[in-house]
């Protein structure tokens, strides 16, 4: 046996996360419902200036980053790649969006837009406390 770390993008990687998150929720009668999805928001001259990513699986829908641009950002940007998930996902198979963001990023900004805190991890630097949100789609 050997462990590596990768970084180079290797689709035995993708095929073995998938085949074995598939059979494992089969064997115990839960549907996988893997759907990857990466939203971008583009300038008219073509450049990008948000970025939003994440996954689905079983019953959620996790976002994993929100990222836009400083120039961009407090003009609504974030709040429309974040609508563009839940429409997206809105009246698939899944019951809610996760997601976690730290304590000096976008807690406000996501109760802003209907995010319950779920958990709040602790840390002695307030800026590092970790935020568990959740939203439930609507169907």
């Amino acid at each position: 046996m050997n462990i590596k770390c990768v970084n180079e993008e290797d689709s035995r990687i993708g095929n073995f996360i998938n085949e074995e998150f598939s059979a494992y929720g089969e064997q115990n009668n839960v549907d996988l419902n893997f759907n990857e999805f990466c939203f971008i928001a583009e300038s008219d001259d073509g450049e990008i200036i948000g970025v939003i990513t994440g996954h689905a699986y079983y019953n959620e829908v996790h976002i994993g980053d929100l990222i836009v641009h400083k120039a961009h950002r407090k003009c609504g940007l974030g709040s429309k790649l974040v609508s563009a998930v839940e429409e997206a996902f809105r009246n698939a198979e899944y019951d809610k969006i996760t997601l976690t963001t730290f304590g000096f990023q976008a807690p406000e900004f996501y109760k802003k837009l209907g995010y319950t805190v779920e958990f709040i991890r602790e840390d002695k630097n307030p800026k590092l406390c970790k935020y568990f949100l959740s939203k439930h789609i609507t169907r």
